[in-house]
């Protein structure tokens, strides 16, 4: 083989591994704005409250916070309310039962005393909880991996503030039946009702940019939007697309009034223009998280945040921080 030959062979490997494109995501993808019903298992029994027994808070007063997650009854794992249960009732030691706990990045050994009542069910004196049930918007899927976004912000336990480690999950049907309204000292949001036979796809990660994991169903490809990176946003008109009522989605206009490129989540304050919309909700509404903000026929966020005191307007995501996050 002569020289030149060689550096003929060595330009064409070298063509060959140059990427075609620098996103690890489609730059174009399936338009959102349906309503999903949402199912997340936390790994973890989370402990939300307590409640007197015998007029002494005995769950408290054995050490356990609210936020710890209990992993452990004796030696045994527990994943839920009922494994729980049922190694509490089968490790119970003159009224008492050993148990681990998860704070932080730390393991603690707790012995929890027992109060045994007339129907002889032991109390516990804890709130607990396994999972959480809700609904809010799908933003997009990716028709290349099948990889969905939604909501655009994590999902939080409400009584601890705590962001939910996701064992398991899913999204499915949910319709919405109305609405109601915001006001200046309380968010509106979407009734629905939910039906959980029909999924749409699992939940891996919940994030501080949204919910991601894998679009199981059908989906239709025929409205692909490409994808705006954030400096082709600029503040003026735009819509948002989401289900107010009767499984529809709709359009309505906005106003990006500011673009912030320095934060990670409320990266477009927006108001709301249509009139319409603001008849049926006053403003930004719950369940309305992740709905898709597109800008001059390009996707460019989804709606996460309402401001409790100015309802008409609201916060959003760009849509490249959510693809970044959901493709990782």
């Amino acid at each position: 083989m002569n020289f030149k030959h060689k550096l003929l062979t060595f330009f064409s490997l070298l063509l060959l591994v140059i990427p075609t494109s620098t996103y690890a995501y489609s730059n174009k993808v399936v338009l959102g704005g349906q309503n999903i019903g949402i199912e997340v298992n936390s790994k973890g029994i989370m402990v939300v409250g307590f409640y007197k027994v015998n007029d002494s808070y005995i769950g408290k007063n054995s050490g356990i916070e609210i936020g710890d997650k209990i992993i452990k009854i004796s030696n045994t794992n527990v994943y839920s309310i009922s494994d729980m249960v049922t190694a509490i009732n089968k490790n119970i030691k003159d009224s008492k039962v050993k148990m681990t706990i998860s704070r932080g990045n730390r393991e603690i050994p707790v012995t929890l005393d027992l109060v045994r009542d007339n129907n002889d069910v032991y109390k516990t004196g804890l709130y607990v909880k396994d999972e959480i049930t809700g609904i809010g918007t799908l933003t997009y899927i990716d028709p290349e991996t099948k990889i969905y976004g939604a909501l655009g912000h994590e999902i939080i336990e409400a009584n601890t503030n705590q962001k939910i480690e996701v064992k398991d999950g899913k999204i499915f049907k949910s319709d919405v039946t109305g609405t109601i309204k915001s006001d200046r000292t309380i968010t509106g949001e979407k009734n629905a009702i939910f039906n959980k036979g029909i999924v749409y796809g699992n939940i891996k990660e919940n994030t501080i940019s949204g919910i991601f994991g894998t679009y199981t169903s059908e989906f239709n490809t025929n409205n692909l939007i490409e994808v705006a990176s954030p400096n082709e946003i600029v503040p003026g008109e735009a819509k948002i697309l989401t289900v107010l009522k009767d499984n529809k989605i709709e359009e309505y206009s906005i106003n990006i009034l500011k673009i912030n490129t320095s934060t990670k989540t409320k990266n477009i304050l927006f108001e709301i223009t249509d009139k319409e919309l603001l008849n049926k909700t006053n403003g930004v509404i719950k369940g309305m998280s992740g709905s898709p903000i597109v800008q001059n026929n390009k996707l460019i966020g989804a709606v996460t945040h309402a401001i409790v005191n100015d309802n008409e307007k609201g916060y959003g995501i760009f849509i490249t921080t959510m693809l970044e996050e959901g493709e990782n």
